[in-house]
């Protein structure tokens, strides 16, 4: 697979403007808009959780000025570290060959 940098880049900035501004802030999610982008881009993120708190618990991680909102910034923070999990996760199957695509 050939991908390009600068298009990944530029494909989560747009992602996160999509979604950021429905309501309010147009270079803002709130909980509402920060909900659906992840239920709509990263399907089954929410749903492989028992915890209906979830939402919240990453807003008020991500949330480092307490304003109720996360901004750009702090939005890459969550691709970054669920990025680096999902880094580790395989490449940890790689070392172990545990891993399997099951169809």
């Amino acid at each position: 697979m050939n991908y390009n940098l600068q298009d990944a880049m530029a494909g989560l900035i747009e992602v996160f403007h999509s979604y950021s501004g429905k309501e309010g802030d147009k270079y803002k999610l709130n909980k509402g808009e920060l909900k659906t982008l992840l239920n709509e881009k990263l399907p089954g993120f929410l749903s492989a959780s028992n915890d209906p708190m979830l939402v919240e618990k990453i807003m008020n991680d991500l949330d480092e000025n307490q304003d109720g909102e996360v901004d750009f910034q702090e939005f890459v923070v969550l691709v970054t570290a669920l990025t680096v999990a999902c880094n580790e996760f395989f490449t940890g199957c790689e070392k172990e060959q545990s891993c399997s695509k099951k169809d």
